[in-house]
């Protein structure tokens, strides 16, 4: 099969969250095992675009809301094992961040309507087009019913929702940055009086998925609103849970790791990662270290973080590290934190992309307190290194991570709350102690398999149910 998938978001050419690492990975893979997959993005002035090579392979006169921008689409030269095209919108896309303009709404729409306008040059070609959250929403629906995609309008699409809190609405005046349409349709762009992009790939895709079964079953009851759509559309929706890149995350050769290990050497190299990461931020190693890697935001429980480590360092003789960036306020909570912990708490506000291999490949502990989490991928890198990950049950967390006392290999709570994350921290500290069960565990967290190939043909599975 030819399948071209369409992101805001692709690892490493511009992450923010896990769809980048999806992106960076499903492809991959599914070209593996013998189909044809690419990547079409925007084009985004990235450290990584701009250190590539590309050439030019398509240009357009994009006439959106009575204004024309010069637009064109570039294939770069990559090792990333799938082809990729960057979508390039003058004055739109080429800017330094991925979200956050006010007018990401006209942005992602101009990247939508290029790729099509790209993609309708060769339709007979193409097999599948996979669309990946509110960001390329419109692209199931303009494919049908726009006037300048006719010849698109047969092509299978799938839409993933790797978070449904984000929908992209906007209001009903802007309904002129849509090329001609049939307004009989005008309806599939509508929910609860706003233009919704998620919503409206909802209803006009072939086949909707979320990336991990217990994620869909919960946005049948809670979907920021889209919960009665999604049980209407439930004939069409499945779960498929996401895998990890076993090569990019892979403690035996990861090129940020002070010390390379395999389950044989854990020890050894673990605690010689765990040492350096120690100096580098005033720990002691020899305590039970516990790691938080994730955006600061409510979503994931970061704004219970502060009162965590410190209920937690009163309690417990540990260190706890924080890697992350997002809420303003918790940022410069967990900043205020440090003078008072001196020794036995840091943080490093922002994102490394070496620091968070550094710290899966150290802490003896992983915490996620998310209140939504869709799939979660840090548990995944945490179990692939050897790291406890202690989590909320909820979303791909519940799919992937089982209770010690279930039989499992992390440390589950059934609330974020407070109470419910130093009661998980005390449980670890204790497990930590039983030192040849712990060591028995970290070997069995490193066997399994959570790889993308899986995953990459269950993804055709779909494809093909819809394929004719």
């Amino acid at each position: 099969m030819n399948i071209f998938h369409i992101s805001a978001e692709c690892y490493p050419v511009a992450k923010v969250g896990g769809l980048a690492d999806v992106l960076g990975a499903l492809p991959k893979y599914q070209n593996r095992i013998g189909h044809k997959a690419s990547v079409i993005m925007p084009y985004y002035r990235t450290q990584w675009v701009e250190k590539s090579k590309g050439s030019v392979i398509f240009f357009h006169h994009l006439v959106m809301a009575n204004k024309t921008y010069f637009s064109e689409i570039i294939e770069v030269e990559n090792n990333l094992g799938f082809p990729l095209y960057l979508v390039r919108v003058n004055e739109l896309t080429d800017r330094r961040k991925v979200y956050g303009y006010e007018d990401d709404t006209l942005r992602f729409m101009a990247f939508q309507q290029v790729a099509l306008h790209w993609l309708h040059t060769f339709s007979s070609q193409i097999d599948i087009v996979h669309c990946h959250d509110h960001h390329s929403g419109f692209v199931p629906f303009m494919m049908k019913y726009c006037k300048p995609f006719c010849t698109l309008k047969n092509i299978p699409t799938i839409l993933s929702i790797h978070n449904a809190q984000y929908q992209g609405e906007f209001s009903h005046e802007m309904n002129n940055i849509f090329p001609e349409f049939d307004k009989n349709q005008a309806g599939l762009l509508d929910w609860q009086e706003k233009i919704n992009p998620l919503a409206a790939a909802i209803k006009c895709a072939y086949r909707v998925n979320t990336v991990s079964p217990s994620y869909m079953e919960e946005l049948q009851e809670k979907a920021n609103g889209l919960e009665g759509l999604l049980r209407a559309e439930r004939a069409k929706c499945a779960g498929i849970l996401n895998g990890i890149d076993t090569e990019t995350w892979n403690p035996k050769t990861d090129a940020f790791l002070v010390k390379n290990y395999s389950q044989h050497t854990r020890l050894k190299g673990r605690l010689t990662n765990k040492k350096a990461l120690c100096d580098e931020f005033d720990l002691s190693y020899e305590k039970p270290l516990f790691g938080f890697i994730g955006r600061l935001v409510w979503e994931k429980g970061a704004d219970l973080l502060p009162k965590i480590i410190e209920e937690s360092l009163e309690k417990f003789d540990i260190n706890i590290i924080v890697l992350g960036s997002g809420n303003h306020d918790i940022e410069g909570q967990l900043e205020n934190l440090k003078s008072k912990y001196n020794g036995r708490y840091n943080a490093h506000i922002g994102y490394e992309e070496r620091l968070s291999h550094l710290v899966y490949a150290s802490a003896d502990f992983l915490l996620m307190p998310s209140r939504v989490e869709p799939c979660g991928l840090n548990q995944l890198y945490s179990l692939r290194y050897g790291c406890v990950p202690i989590v909320h049950r909820t979303g791909g967390l519940k799919d992937t991570v089982i209770d010690i006392g279930d039989g499992g290999h992390g440390i589950c709570h059934d609330q974020t709350s407070v109470f419910d994350v130093v009661y998980s921290i005390g449980r670890a500290f204790q497990f930590y102690k039983e030192t040849d069960y712990f060591k028995r565990n970290q070997i069995a967290m490193m066997k399994i398999d959570h790889s993308w190939e899986n995953a990459a043909r269950e993804y055709v599975s779909l494809y093909e149910e819809v394929h004719t």
